[in-house]
């Protein structure tokens, strides 16, 4: 017979499994990234069925998932020396390499079977090249360069598009300008990251910032530069018959703000002006996206 000790310890176990499991995935980032492919299927579809719509976010969440893990079981060995990554899952030891394995497959071909079934193969084909970008291609790269930027800004970028092929099983326009929005804001919003956590990155070998790879106005020009672009293209949904005027005024208006905050960090170049960059950047794609929801229903 089992104690009741015994049955809650074993609850306790269950529960401490299945929290590494979500940490392993990172649940929240990958969360906002679904909601990201969510915005972008709620703007392609004529009419929105909540149990597809739920699909979606679960294979979503999925394959950022399954991406995610590839990324860390590679780099587990550098994540030990950098202090923002040391206590994860696998450089702590609290789930071997092999366990990591078998979730990051469970996920991907759960998703990917969710997106070819439930919607349609281009959009699972969109997602496993996504995958393959992103856990095979740009996290070597880190190692390599900024290109590894340039390389993480595609997978990045592909969410708003897999929501609008998901909905439509069609490319054209739409689903391009989405894209390029999400792809550009990466630049700013990446090197601010890398900015902020350089010296950690150091330790681990990740050479992220353009330019000569310093901190000074070389790399703020380049990261003011792809923030320009934020300008034009956020009216462009508008200009398509997307969404409407208003989230054209919204996406004009916050490029505008984060590209102030772009000049502030040339004239100062500090880390702190760079964490209140990556903290706007956190803002500026999410305003943006929930206007552009709004302003279609």
């Amino acid at each position: 017979m089992i104690s009741a000790e015994g049955s809650l310890g074993g609850v306790g176990k269950l529960r401490e499994r299945i929290g590494v499991l979500f940490e392993l995935l990172k649940f929240r980032l990958a969360s906002l990234i679904a909601f990201s492919g969510a915005m972008g299927y709620c703007l392609g579809a004529k009419e929105v069925e909540t149990g597809k719509l739920i699909l979606f976010i679960i294979a979503s969440i999925g394959i950022t998932g399954a991406a995610n893990i590839i990324n860390q079981i590679l780099e587990k060995d550098f994540d030990r020396l950098m202090k923002r990554t040391a206590n994860r899952p696998l450089p702590s030891g609290r789930i071997t390499v092999d366990q990591a394995i078998i979730w990051a497959v469970f996920l991907g071909i759960v998703s990917l079977a969710i997106f070819v079934l439930v919607f349609n193969l281009s959009t699972g084909l969109i997602s496993l090249l996504s995958l393959v970008l992103y856990g095979f291609v740009y996290t070597p790269l880190k190692r390599v360069g900024p290109i590894a930027v340039f390389v993480g800004a595609f997978p990045g970028a592909f969410p708003p598009m897999i929501g609008w092929v998901a909905a439509t099983d069609h490319f054209g326009l739409e689903p391009g300008i989405l894209f390029a929005i999400q792809f550009f804001w990466q630049f700013p919003h990446f090197w601010a990251i890398a900015w902020v956590l350089d010296e950690d990155y150091k330790r681990a070998g990740f050479k992220l910032l353009p330019a000569n790879g310093l901190k000074d106005i070389n790399t703020t020009l380049q990261i003011m530069i792809y923030t320009v672009f934020l300008l034009p293209i956020g009216w462009l949904p508008y200009e398509l018959g997307m969404t409407g005027i208003n989230s054209a005024f919204v996406a004009t208006v916050f490029g505008v703000l984060f590209l102030a905050q772009t000049f502030h960090l040339m004239r100062t170049c500090t880390d702190k002006t760079a964490k209140q960059l990556m903290f706007g950047s956190f803002i500026y794609l999410p305003i943006v996206q929930i206007a552009f929801l709004l302003d279609k229903l």
